[in-house]
């Protein structure tokens, strides 16, 4: 996925300059890098292939409906959020969060999944659409900004989406916890030196997430920082068998990362850990 679309120029022409330097012939030098990266797009998307398909397992239920006096519980965004590489419901984002808050809260948890696989930040105004106009979610989750790095979508583009989807969950009343662009550094799959720069995009674009969403009253996780050492260090454990998506224990880790901020939306919480943000906190970390 990553592949689909090369990287954005302004890298591919940084990445030229540097090799002229070194090589002396400017123009032979550019054209050079452009086709290695090219080349290793078409590597990479060989490798990763589709071996997962394109449908998340359907994660939507009342757990522990038992517990009575219900959360409403909305996940938003792309492929992680939907849950594309675990095998069972209950081992998507959603179906991983739900379980954990009701055991943190003790209360029932009603699930309801608006994301879909391979979506952009301007995907998120459709999922939105599809909820029924009295829909109230107690808490959204969001993640999505992968595949607005793998398509070239300008930053300020992505995160005025993202800042229009938050805005309208917080006008349905919900509180709203953003988890930022992970690093697609940790793919392996991706040959370098296209592996650093998607790395360096995603980190880009987490940061202008992070500050839009705090800017508008949301919890920002930034999963780069809470999450990602565990999947550049234990990538055969973190990654589903595509080695793009996360697997069952991958989405463990994103859920547990998630959770400290997502009760603190919820009010059971007030206790946040490196890598969380709570709306009117100081933003330099």
């Amino acid at each position: 996925m990553w592949l689909k679309a090369g990287v954005p120029t302004h890298h591919l022409r940084s990445a030229g300059a540097a090799l002229v330097l070194v090589g002396g012939v400017a123009g032979a030098t550019a054209y050079g890098a452009r086709e290695l990266l090219h080349r290793q797009a078409a590597q990479a998307r060989h490798a990763i292939g589709k071996p997962l398909g394109e449908q998340a397992p359907a994660a939507d239920r009342h757990y522990r409906s038992k517990y009575g006096d219900p959360v409403d519980l909305l996940v938003l965004g792309d492929s992680i959020a939907a849950g594309l590489g675990a095998e069972r419901a209950k081992h998507t984002l959603g179906g991983r969060l739900a379980k954990a808050i009701a055991k943190q809260t003790r209360r029932s948890v009603r699930l309801r999944t608006a994301a879909m696989v391979g979506a952009e930040s301007s995907m998120l105004a459709g999922q939105l659409a599809t909820l029924p106009a009295d829909y109230r979610p107690d808490v959204a989750v969001v993640v999505v900004g992968g595949n607005d790095v793998t398509h070239r979508v300008p930053v300020a583009e992505s995160v005025a989406h993202l800042g229009a989807a938050v805005d309208e969950l917080r006008a349905r009343r919900a509180e709203v916890v953003v988890g930022t662009c992970p690093d697609l550094g940790a793919l392996r799959p991706v040959p370098q030196p296209l592996r650093t720069l998607g790395s360096r995009a995603s980190r880009q674009l987490a940061q202008a997430q992070r500050d839009a969403a705090l800017a508008r009253g949301a919890y920002v996780v930034s999963l780069s920082h809470v999450v990602g050492p565990f999947f550049h260090t234990f990538p055969d454990e973190m990654f589903s068998l595509d080695r793009f998506h996360p697997s069952a224990q991958g989405y463990k880790r994103t859920a547990q990362a998630m959770l400290p901020s997502v009760l603190a939306a919820l009010g059971v919480s007030e206790v946040l850990p490196f890598g969380h943000h709570a709306p009117g906190a100081d933003r330099s970390g």
